[in-house]
């Protein structure tokens, strides 16, 4: 399951229970060994010679550690609480971007109602990009050559393979392959533009990374380098 905002809902989402679960997991664990720590010392000081007791300094070291275990366990679970709410928010202020284009840094396109577009940088090094769309075998469904201009362009995939075949909305990865004038291999970087669907919160044991959804194709928020205007 995931924690979501979509499109048609922005309702605020409930304290993420995936973190709740692991801080749990992970103060049991530690709960164990102050548990066990706890029974050891116990032993020890009912089972000692009473004319050969604990040397004071043993003793204080395993006191000192006693303390550590259990200031251990409040410190993991009031840590989980706090990235726990950090993700709530972060996912209900994802809400504006519902219904909005994106630009993201990724390597695959979103084929969202049968169109698909990347953002192309201005002519520089590179003078011309050659573009290639895979499907999920890696195999080359569609290319393209698109001369660069003096200013950022567009792409436009209509949704169509090589044999005109119209392919459906999904995501699907891509490969761009500068050219210089020469027709020599040159640096470029391209973009993949499309419309937010949803912001989701994947549940775990460990919980998850927040990601943004653009109908098929998955990214990280780190990965958004800018949103038109509403």
């Amino acid at each position: 399951m995931a924690t979501t905002v979509g499109a048609a809902s922005a309702a605020t989402p409930t304290a993420a229970p995936a973190t709740a679960q692991a801080a749990t997991g992970r103060a049991a664990g530690l709960g164990g060994d102050f548990n066990t720590f706890l029974t050891l010392l116990t032993t020890q000081l009912k089972n000692q010679d009473p004319t050969k007791a604990m040397d004071a300094q043993q003793m204080t070291a395993q006191l000192v550690q006693f303390a550590q275990v259990e200031q251990a366990i409040s410190t993991n679970a009031n840590m989980s609480k706090l990235i726990g709410l950090q993700q709530a928010a972060q996912l209900t202020a994802a809400a504006p971007l519902m219904g909005r284009t994106v630009e993201v840094d990724s390597d695959r396109l979103s084929l969202q109602d049968g169109k698909a577009t990347l953002r192309l940088p201005a002519a520089g090094a590179a003078r011309e990009a050659r573009i290639a769309v895979l499907d999920e075998t890696g195999r080359t469904i569609r290319e393209a050559t698109v001369a660069l201009g003096a200013a950022p362009s567009e792409w436009v995939w209509d949704g169509r393979d090589a044999a005109g075949t119209r392919r459906p909305d999904g995501a699907y990865s891509f490969a761009v392959a500068g050219r210089d004038a020469a027709g020599g291999a040159a640096q470029i970087e391209a973009t993949v533009r499309a419309r937010a669907t949803a912001a989701e919160r994947a549940s775990g044991a460990t919980g998850g990374d927040l990601k943004l959804r653009l109908g098929g194709l998955s990214v990280g928020f780190d990965a958004v380098r800018s949103v038109d205007g509403g």
